[in-house]
């Protein structure tokens, strides 16, 4: 009898290519990490790409070309884009001596509220603890961060021309691209792969212009506020605020906490706790309200899965990973069910209600011509315009009879 045929055998020979799996998915984490610039910027490419390609097919549908449609909304992205990053910067600059003089009268009075409270702090201690800092900053680590921070600077702007470029030839050739790809595969593997591009491309398009609407919200609510209490750095802030709601559930928290800070050194605690208040009240909109409404459709993720999510994306690449973990998360999932039936759909006599929408499956939002399309697909190969036809059978020669 086999050592492998009973069941610690069977067990053993499961936990050996569960190791072989482990140690290839290991190999490729790695190489991913090692290339993150480039991944990155290929990543963030194709999200900004399927958020604004049905702008380069309704150009073309209306008679441009696919190079002109291409160039007018690559250009008209850069300029809204950059539009953003130039209304923070100056934004910051023309009102930076005035945050500066405000920022020295809430500091006084912020030590004068902790001197007086129920808890008196000494100014010494404070002292004492501003003379620690500085010197840290002067200190051998903080000239290594420094360097560290030049070397991630170059990173970024690499990364970030890279992207650019990335993001042209999306726009451009993109459907060629997935042409090109696709003609290496035939059958079931084609028309698998072609469904799972279409959804990757429905569901990052979808995620970004949902998230873009949320942002928007959000930094409109919170700059009215920021705007009555008559606080500094309203620009900036809304611009932070619009920016770092792009990470789900916590963007729009840190950022209503630098504008509390703001506001606390500029305009004392109260400002500040209404500004904290705004804050929360707009965090319970956006989960409430605008999360489900605007991408329940769209992401379909439950929201322990959204934070495991962007704790591993925050760990493995940072802010970067923060901002595209949920969506490739949601692609990931909808991609999970192109490949496998395994999953159960529906009213189960024993677990009984389905934890997932029969709405969610893999046939939703794939619409008609699409299904006639992944069908031919899966026809035989011999049948498809490309494949070369078989050479003709020669008839076999059968003995007469007597």
């Amino acid at each position: 009898m086999s050592p492998w045929a009973d069941g610690l055998g069977r067990a053993g020979a499961r936990a050996v290519q569960l190791l072989a799996i482990t140690a290839v998915a290991a190999m490729v984490l790695y190489a991913l990490l090692a290339l993150r610039v480039v991944v990155l910027a290929a990543l963030i490419a194709l999200i900004l790409a399927c958020a604004v390609r049905p702008l380069v097919v309704r150009l073309t549908r209306h008679g441009w070309g696919g190079t002109g449609a291409a160039v007018t909304v690559f250009v008209g992205l850069l300029g809204v884009m950059g539009g953003i990053v130039t209304g923070a910067v100056l934004g910051v600059r023309g009102q930076l001596d005035d945050l500066v003089t405000a920022s020295t009268t809430g500091w006084e009075h912020l030590q004068q509220l902790l001197a007086a409270g129920p808890l008196p702090v000494d100014a010494g201690t404070v002292n004492a603890a501003l003379a620690q800092l500085r010197d840290y900053l002067a200190s051998a680590g903080t000239r290594q961060s420094a360097l560290s921070g030049v070397t991630v600077a170059s990173e970024v702007l690499t990364g970030t021309v890279l992207m650019v470029v990335v993001l042209f030839f999306f726009l451009k050739d993109g459907p060629r691209l997935w042409n090109f790809v696709l003609r290496w595969f035939a059958g079931n593997t084609r028309a698998g792969l072609a469904e799972s591009g279409d959804r990757v491309v429905s569901i990052l398009g979808s995620y970004v212009h949902g998230i873009a609407l949320i942002a928007t919200v959000d930094a409109a609510f919170i700059g009215i506020g920021l705007w009555a209490l008559g606080v500094p750095l309203i620009v900036p802030l809304t611009v932070i605020v619009f920016l770092t709601a792009f990470v789900p559930i916590v963007g729009a928290l840190v950022a209503g906490t630098l504008a509390a800070l703001v506001a606390l050194v500029t305009h004392g605690p109260v400002a500040a706790l209404i500004v904290v208040l705004i804050v929360v009240v707009v965090n319970h909109l956006e989960g409430y309200f605008l999360h489900p409404v605007v991408l329940g459709h769209t992401l379909r993720l439950h929201g322990l899965v959204v934070l495991l999510a962007l704790a591993a994306g925050s760990v493995l690449a940072g802010v970067a990973g923060a901002v595209l973990a949920v969506p490739l998360t949601a692609v990931a999932w909808s991609v999970l069910q192109v490949w496998t039936t395994r999953y159960q759909f529906g009213e189960d006599p024993v677990l009984g209600p389905d934890p997932v929408s029969p709405k969610e499956s893999t046939a939703d939002r794939v619409s008609r011509l699409n299904r006639r399309r992944y069908q031919r697909m899966r026809g035989p190969a011999r049948s498809a315009p490309w494949a070369v036809p078989p050479p003709p059978r020669m008839p076999s020669r059968t003995r007469s009879s007597p």
